[in-house]
Parts: C-alpha cells; sequence; structure tokens
C-alpha cells in the first residue's frame, strides 16, 4: 500500500528529512499549479534552491521553508501536519515529529493529534544559546494568531519593531502573519510552545 507525502513525514528520521521535505515542497507546488520558476519569483528562493530543496539535495533553514510556504500558502505547521490516515485524540510523544533547523539548531516539534479537525495546533521548540531565526511577514497569515508560551529559559521576540523579552512562564500573543524573529541572549538553552489558532 502506498503512503502519503505526509504521513511519512511522520516517520521521517534524521537521514531521510531532506527527501520527505523535498517531497512535501514539490507535492505542494504541483498542487498549486506552479512551477519552479514561478515558486522561486513568489517565495524569494532562486530556482535553483528549490530544485535542490525538491531532489533533497539541500536541507532548507527555517527561515527559508518559511519563504517556500507564505509562497504555497500554508503555514509551517499545515506544511508538517499529517494529513489523512484514522484520527487519534492521543499523540504520544514517541510519535511526535521533530525537525531541526540546520542554521540555528533549533528543535521544532509537532505535539498536537493530527486529523482531528482541531483548529488549534501546539509546538514545543527547543532553542540553543545565542540562536536567532527570523520569519517573514505573511499577509495571507493574518487570520492565524498564536500564542508563545515560554517554559524555560529567555527568548527575545521581535514583532515588527517592539521586542519582548520574555522569561519562564511569560506568554506573548500576536498575529502569525507579521514579520518576527527569535533570539535566544543568554548562554542556556529556552524551551517554549507556541499554540497557533489556525484561523479560517
Amino acid at each position: 500500500m502506498m503512503m502519503s507525502v505526509n504521513s511519512t513525514i511522520m516517520e521521517s528520521t534524521a537521514d531521510d528529512f531532506e527527501k520527505t521535505v523535498g517531497e512535501r515542497v514539490r507535492a505542494l507546488r504541483m498542487r498549486r499549479g506552479l512551477t519552479l520558476d514561478q515558486l522561486a519569483e513568489a517565495s524569494g528562493v532562486s530556482r535553483a534552491m528549490i530544485s535542490r530543496i525538491e531532489r533533497a539535495e539541500a536541507s532548507p533553514t527555517a527561515a527559508l521553508l518559511a519563504r517556500l510556504c507564505s509562497a504555497l500558502g500554508v503555514s509551517l505547521s499545515v506544511f508538517f501536519a499529517e494529513e489523512g490516515g484514522v484520527a487519534d485524540p492521543l499523540m504520544r510523544r514517541a510519535r511526535q515529529p521533530v525537525w531541526r533547523d540546520p542554521e540555528s539548531g533549533y528543535l521544532r516539534r509537532a505535539v498536537s493529534p493530527p486529523g482531528t479537525g482541531s483548529g488549534t495546533d501546539i509546538v514545543e521548540v527547543e532553542f540553543p544559546p545565542q540562536a536567532h531565526v527570523r520569519f517573514p511577514g505573511r499577509p495571507t497569515g493574518r487570520s492565524q494568531t498564536q500564542h508563545v508560551w515560554v517554559f524555560e529559559g529567555v527568548i527575545e521576540l521581535t514583532v515588527g519593531e517592539t521586542v519582548h523579552r520574555l522569561e519562564a512562564g511569560d506568554c506573548l500573543f500576536m498575529n502569525v502573519g507579521d514579520v518576527h524573529a527569535y533570539h535566544n541572549p543568554t548562554d542556556a538553552p529556552a524551551r517554549y510552545a507556541v499554540v497557533i489558532a489556525l484561523g479560517s
């Protein structure tokens, strides 16, 4: 029986993750009827880089993947989400898909059970010391909002021109579509949850 690209994401290992991401990018591009040139123009990512990602010859950074997702009309959460199959209200930690940004080293864990139809997505992030990641704005993402809730350490979260210093227990509400950047200014790792209201 053939396995969908989305369900494959759930079972990916570090060794084959580039292939899985590449298949997912290509599937979304084809679903939207976009050529490589059209996606390159819409995302600001070179045609050559997109081609390398689709062929699993390059691993995209978080910022680059966010630009591709924006051009493809999906959020990072939707990109990594499992579709199809039987919905299960319980998501064991061992089954939760993880992805590490090759540039900053931050680890993203998708916590929410897939296929439930919930309009909320929960992500756990482990952010290394001194790491920095910037996400571009996405006007089509303005209908999505999120809470960033810090469990451990310190995160400086820049939204637009405003810098918010978040410490353990602090929680910030924001629009997903706003330009924002995460920075850990300390020598200790930080851990936080992102609770996303997917919107319409």
